[in-house]
């Protein structure tokens, strides 16, 4: 049950309401848009993800520098 005091029933009575008012065809046509939307948000941001170079941290760039700083002594 929801906190909000919705439950099953009243979810499927909400569910059956919009498809009355809708109509199956415009119902599904709408969830395949959101599908669609969902997959080009998830899509861009692995993209995005895969432009944006990795930075490296301050930490990692002293520990690598410093083995080379010993090999010069």
């Amino acid at each position: 049950m929801l906190s909000n005091g919705l439950a099953l029933p009243h979810l499927l009575l909400i569910a059956v309401v919009v498809l009355v008012l809708f109509g199956k065809g415009k119902v599904a046509g709408l969830m395949g848009e959101v599908g669609k939307g969902m997959t080009a948000f998830k899509r861009g941001l692995k993209d995005e993800e895969s432009e944006t170079p990795a930075i490296a941290s301050p930490v990692a760039q002293a520990t690598a520098a410093a083995p080379a700083d010993e090999n010069k002594a």
